[in-house]
């Protein structure tokens, strides 16, 4: 386990009884470098979605235990936010909330000569994910190929 799995994971440990009591779930947590500056954020989510009141509680509480545990030796900024409307789906429980819903993909390398796509997500398994098109059409993916997955944002 690299060094950021290692603090992901026992952030998202500590996270995890602070959102449970508020009624919210963790749909993500990252620690990552952007610029000179790390961050450790937690995308927290319920239905019908987070407030900004929502963000504040979970961020003062999370920020005192991380405080007291002090496991991460670089200064980072705490972020909690909303993962977003076109939020992406990273994992299984992403995917399996999501079957029937619009998604976008995009892959690392052309495929049929675009790197593109769209549709209703149908399906997913361990190596891959299918979506619907609108001609009546089923795409599937090997998901070594997809360099990303999202929620499609309908305006």
């Amino acid at each position: 386990m690299s060094k950021r799995e290692d603090y992901e994971a026992r952030f998202e440990k500590i996270l995890l009884p602070i959102t449970e009591e508020y009624d919210l779930e963790i749909y993500d947590v990252e620690y990552v470098k952007e610029g000179s500056d790390w961050y450790l954020r937690a995308y927290i989510d319920k239905e019908g979605g987070v407030t900004i009141e929502d963000c504040e509680k979970v961020s003062r509480a999370v920020s005192e235990v991380m405080d007291k545990e002090d496991f991460i030796p670089d200064a980072y900024i705490l972020e909690v936010s909303s993962p977003g409307l076109g939020r992406a789906l990273k994992k299984d429980k992403h995917l399996a909330k999501s079957i029937g819903a619009e998604v976008e993909i995009k892959t690392y390398k052309p495929i049929e000569k675009q790197k593109e796509f769209s549709g209703i997500l149908k399906e997913y398994d361990e190596e891959s994910i299918t979506i619907g098109q609108e001609e009546g059409t089923n795409m599937k993916f090997a998901r070594s190929d997809i360099a990303l997955i999202r929620l499609a944002l309908d305006f």
